[in-house]
C-alpha cells in the first residue's frame, strides 16, 4: 500500500472525516473517526501534511497533532470552498481540504498557542460585557424617555443622572418604576466592576509582554489594541509586509479592476472586525489630537482631513498604524517617531 503523504481532516463536534492521498495525489484513505479516536489515529501514521479548516477547536487539534510529528496547516474556509466537488458532505469537505492544502499558493492560518487563546478569550468576554453594559444604558434612557425624563446620550450621563432620578421623590415616578430603574443601575455598576476587572487583567498581560510594550509606544495603540494584535498574529512574520497585514485587517480599498483599468472603492472591511475596530478608534483619537499639533504626521493628517474629510483621514491613519505595527513586530524593533 502506498504511503499517505497528505491528509485532509474535516473537523466537527463528534464525527471527523479523513481523506488521505499519496505522493502522486491518488486517494488511498477515506475514514470516519469519532472525537476520541482522532489523536490515536494520527499517532499510528507516519509524519505527513495535515490540512484543516480554521474553525472552532482547530487550534487545539493542530497543536496536538503537531506533537505527534505531523505538519499541520490551517486554512480559511472560504479558500477551501472552491475545491468542494458536487454536494456538500463530510467526505467531500475532507477531500476539498486535502486538495486545498497541497496548493503552493494557498494562504494558511498560523496555529495559536494556548497563551494567545487565553488573551483573546479575555478580549471576547470583555467585549460582551461592554455590549451588555451599553444595552442596559440604552434601555434605561429609553424607559425614562417614555416617562418624560430625558438623559443626554452617553453612558457617563446615565451613571450620573439615574441615581438622582431614582432618589428624587418629587418627580412623577411610581414605586414600580423606581424599583426597576434601581435594578438597572445596580446591574450597570456590576458590569462596570467586571469590565474593570478584565481591564486590569489585560493591562497585566500588556506589561508582561515586551512585544505589547513596544506596540503601546505607537500613537493610537493602547493596551487593548496591543494585546489583541499580539494574541492574534504573534510576531507577524506570516505576513510578507505591512501592506499585506493592513489588507488582512480590511483597511485597504476594495478593488474591482479589469482590462488595465483600476477601480477602487471604500475599505474592504475584511478580516478581524474586532482588531479593525480597535485600530479605527485609536486612529480617531490621533486625528482629533493632531488638529493642535505641527509635527509631520499631524500636518499630513490635517491635510488629508481637509481634502478628503475626517472619516477618510481616520481610515488612512489606521492603515498607517497597521503597517507600523507589522514593522515593529516582524522586525523586532522599537517604534521611532518621524520628525
Amino acid at each position: 500500500m502506498s504511503k499517505v503523504t497528505t491528509i485532509g481532516l474535516d473537523l466537527a463536534k463528534r464525527s471527523f472525516q479523513v481523506h488521505g492521498v499519496d505522493r502522486q495525489g491518488k486517494a488511498i484513505l477515506r475514514k470516519k473517526l469519532s472525537r476520541e479516536n482522532v489523536l490515536a489515529f494520527f499517532a499510528n501514521l507516519p509524519p505527513c501534511l495535515v490540512g484543516m479548516e480554521a474553525c472552532g477547536g482547530a487550534h487545539h487539534f493542530a497543536r496536538e497533532i503537531e506533537k505527534l510529528g505531523h505538519m499541520v496547516r490551517q486554512m480559511s474556509p472560504q479558500y477551501v470552498k472552491p475545491y468542494v466537488k458536487r454536494d456538500k458532505n463530510d467526505a467531500n469537505d475532507a477531500e476539498a481540504i486535502c486538495e486545498a492544502v497541497s496548493r503552493p499558493n494557498m494562504r494558511f492560518v498560523p496555529t495559536k498557542s494556548v497563551e494567545q487563546q487565553d488573551v483573546l478569550a479575555l478580549h471576547r468576554i470583555r467585549e460582551r460585557l461592554v455590549a451588555n453594559r451599553t444595552a442596559i444604558a440604552n434601555q434605561a434612557r429609553g424607559l425614562l424617555l417614555e416617562l418624560g425624563l430625558v438623559i443626554p446620550q452617553g453612558i457617563r450621563h446615565v451613571r450620573a443622572h439615574l441615581p438622582r432620578i431614582c432618589e428624587d421623590l418629587e418627580n412623577c415616578l411610581t414605586l414600580i418604576e423606581r424599583d426597576y430603574l434601581s435594578d438597572l443601575y445596580t446591574e450597570l455598576v456590576e458590569l462596570d466592576e467586571r469590565v474593570a476587572k478584565y481591564d486590569k487583567l489585560l493591562l497585566a498581560v500588556g506589561k508582561a509582554s515586551k512585544a505589547c510594550t513596544r506596540l503601546m509606544a505607537i500613537p493610537g495603540v493602547g493596551v487593548l489594541t496591543a494585546t489583541a494584535v499580539v494574541a492574534a498574529v504573534g510576531e507577524g512574520k506570516d505576513f510578507r509586509n505591512g501592506r499585506e497585514f493592513s489588507a488582512w485587517l480590511g483597511l485597504v480599498p476594495r478593488q474591482h479592476s479589469t482590462g488595465g483599468r483600476q477601480r477602487l472603492f471604500g475599505l474592504s472591511k475584511r478580516g478581524d472586525v474586532y482588531l479593525r475596530k480597535l485600530l479605527m478608534h485609536g486612529s480617531r483619537s490621533v486625528v482629533r489630537h493632531s488638529k493642535a499639533m505641527q509635527d509631520g504626521r499631524s500636518k499630513w493628517l490635517n491635510g488629508v482631513a481637509a481634502r478628503r474629510g475626517t472619516c477618510r483621514a481616520i481610515g488612512a491613519q489606521a492603515n498607517k498604524t497597521a503597517r507600523i505595527i507589522w514593522a515593529v513586530l516582524a522586525k523586532d524593533q522599537e517604534y521611532k517617531a518621524a520628525a
